[in-house]
């Protein structure tokens, strides 16, 4: 059966990030199953030869250390989880390659920390890196450097990662594949009656309550964790698929606009590039909080940010960083660059323009955070 919805999709997606799990790739005790990974790369090959470009964010550095180790199980502390991910990722990479031969193409291993997404021009960098490889035909194979980024290693996972890719190449369409044949009214290990969701307009409160806590046995993420990846991604105007990759064929049958997996419909219009790094991807370095009428004028009605709206400031930060825009509970609800340091941003907070220049002696800028350089994400 074909979904007309699907197929638009599918044929709006000319550039595409494809993330697969751990366990998808890997047998219960860790090693690499090459029969899997061919599978995989053999259906990413027939997506290459439509004429899409692929980026693939791939899993399994940690969990092919394991195997390569004849660990009885993952490690969980910090220093073992790193070596794991040293030992597995040339192993992972080999074993990618191997199976590229086959079809004549060559991986790129591209290994990112969240430092390279919150800094502008590394962050182009990146972009530019994989646009080049594409251009020469080559398989972008994204993971997290795990060796070195403690704080990916213990709160990240690569569904966000992958979300942060498919903001950064602006990829209309992310495919998570999981061992999951998708998301589901209730657990359907318990509840008999649970249904899977073919398609979901809109990742709200009651989807999210949808996700259990449970991780897999080998990855770090789980149902939460692939829903907020699906709900950064079609925030920015882009649609997200999820789908079990231990279905064989499961590439095949998405791209054929089978009604596999749940698909997750863009519910934002598309965001311009420059947009997309400052509200979508980049981490604040501190917080604005502000009162009821600042929060009306930068988010219904598209002002910028000045100083008499400001009730609280938060953290550290230097003029030109990123910083979130938070209403007085403290949600936030918009980022933007800061005109000021924070240090300057306290003294001023709450001031009218008058008041700034007597304290500081001039008015450098009447607005803390302009329009311009404001997203608004609520």
């Amino acid at each position: 059966m074909i979904d007309p919805v699907r197929q638009e999709v599918i044929a709006a997606a000319r550039t595409v990030v494809v993330k697969v799990g751990t366990n998808v790739l890997a047998s219960a005790d860790g090693r690499l199953d090459p029969v899997r990974l061919a599978a995989l790369t053999d259906q990413l090959q027939r997506i290459r030869q439509s004429g899409r470009h692929v980026a693939l964010v791939s899993s399994g550095a940690i969990g092919a250390g394991v195997g390569r180790l004849g660990l009885d199980a993952r490690p969980t502390d910090l220093r073992h989880l790193q070596a794991c991910a040293a030992v597995g990722q040339s192993f992972l990479m080999r074993a990618y390659q191997e199976c590229l031969d086959a079809h004549g193409v060559h991986a790129a291993q591209i290994l990112l920390t969240a430092g390279d997404f919150d800094s502008r021009p590394r962050y182009l960098n990146v972009r530019n890196t994989i646009h080049t490889l594409f251009e020469w035909g080559v398989l972008p194979i994204i993971n997290e450097n795990d060796t070195v980024s403690v704080a990916e290693i213990k709160f990240g996972d690569n569904d966000h990662l992958a979300a942060m890719v498919t903001n950064l190449l602006q990829a209309p369409l992310l495919i998570l594949l999981s061992v999951v044949d998708g998301l589901f009214t209730g657990d359907p290990a318990v509840d008999p009656t649970a249904r899977k969701l073919d398609t979901v307009p809109q990742i709200d409160a009651a989807i999210m309550s949808l996700a259990g806590a449970g991780k897999s046995s080998l990855g770090t993420g789980g149902m939460r964790s692939k829903l907020r990846a699906a709900r950064l991604a079609t925030a920015a105007g882009e649609s997200v698929i999820l789908a079990n990759g231990s279905t064989p064929g499961v590439l095949d049958d998405i791209f054929a606009a089978k009604p596999t997996g749940t698909l997750f419909l863009p519910h934002g219009v598309a965001v311009p590039a420059w947009k997309r790094w400052l509200g979508y991807t980049a981490r604040p370095k501190g917080r604005l909080l502000v009162d009821a009428g600042a929060y009306t004028a930068v988010a219904a009605k598209g002002r910028s940010l000045l100083p008499i709206g400001v009730v609280q400031v938060q953290g550290q930060f230097n003029k030109g960083d990123v910083v979130a825009l938070c209403d007085a509970a403290g949600a936030e609800f918009a980022r933007g660059l800061t005109n000021y340091p924070a240090s300057v941003a306290q003294r001023i907070a709450g001031l009218r323009s008058e008041q700034i220049a007597q304290v500081l002696g001039s008015v450098p800028y009447e607005e803390i955070v302009h329009r311009d350089n404001l997203v608004v994400i609520d």
